[in-house]
């Protein structure tokens, strides 16, 4: 078996997988907004999955996580969880939970599952992205996670939006990176609602937007069509770039109706190519991936 935490913003999840990549025990807990309470919850969550599974000695851990640990110094940068931010989060954890620890990007961890036996199983290139409050990605490139050399591949919500129309340049929305335009201020669940309220007055989630699509609100069709073009020109990025076989779609904006389908018609505008290649798809395991990812950090 092998152990997996998920340390999101809002929860954290911990399993245990086996080698089929089954979860036995799933265990989730809220996050605490405090450093040292983060730690304390995951302690918690692993020791109470451990004793469910009688297990004795304590097993590696594998550990997702918002940002990423900076190569050269051993500190957590760019998280959007900011208690993280600065913290030696891997050498806390192996202390706290007196054991091997593994960290990577919770993005990352979502590519790698999903690239082991979800949407992008058997392919050689797969680029996962977690659309939700934020916007990330990881690259798994014959089923090897491609960190990069400082550690920060992936991040693809902070590069720039392309092909600005002049409506979007007189709203350039900024990002809390610092930057504006970025990706993640335009396509996350955030950037959704603050378009819709923008061009029609009303303040609704992303969530509201989608169910009164649904029942066929042309002004939420039209917010969801605007979004729809944004996010598949950010992925005609990441396609002139890396020409992934498979992009998988995570996070809560990927459970729009037919979202995959559209941005792959939509990818063929903007993508340098004659024939697009690669492929759109939902998640296979949902929210299980992120734990189930970092749980496959450990060979």
């Amino acid at each position: 078996m092998r152990l997996g935490v998920d340390l999101g913003g809002t929860k954290i999840e911990a399993a245990l997988v086996d080698e089929t990549g089954d979860c036995l025990i799933r265990r989730r807990a809220p996050t605490p907004a405090a450093y040292d309470a983060k730690l304390d919850a995951i302690a918690e969550l692993v020791a109470q999955v451990e004793r469910e599974a009688d297990i004795s000695s304590p097993l590696p851990a594998g550990i997702g996580h918002p940002g990423s640990l900076n190569p050269r110094t051993g500190l957590m940068r760019n998280a959007n969880s900011t208690a993280l931010n600065g913290r030696p989060l891997d050498q806390d954890l192996a202390a706290r939970l007196q054991r091997p620890v593994r960290c990577a990007n919770d993005a990352n961890c979502f590519a790698l599952s999903e690239a082991r036996d979800g949407a992008g199983a058997g392919c050689s290139s797969v680029f996962g992205v977690i659309a939700g409050t934020g916007v990330g990605g990881g690259l798994v490139i014959n089923g090897a996670l491609l960190t990069g050399a400082d550690g920060n591949a992936g991040e693809w919500g902070h590069t720039a939006l392309p092909w600005l129309t002049a409506d979007e340049l007189a709203v350039s929305p900024h990002c809390y990176c610092g930057q504006t335009n970025c990706v993640e201020a335009w396509c996350s669940g955030p950037a959704l609602s603050a378009d819709h309220l923008r061009n029609t007055g009303e303040d609704l989630s992303a969530q509201r937007i989608a169910d009164a699509a649904a029942e066929g609100d042309e002004a939420c069709l039209a917010s969801l069509e605007r979004h729809a073009q944004r996010f598949a020109r950010a992925l005609a990025s990441v396609v002139n770039i890396v020409d992934p076989q498979m992009i998988v779609l995570g996070g809560g904006l990927s459970n729009l109706p037919g979202f995959a389908s559209k941005l792959e018609t939509h990818l063929q505008d903007w993508a340098f190519t004659d024939e697009l290649v690669t492929q759109v798809r939902p998640a296979v395991h949902g929210d299980s991936s992120g734990v189930r990812g970092a749980a496959w950090l450990w060979p």
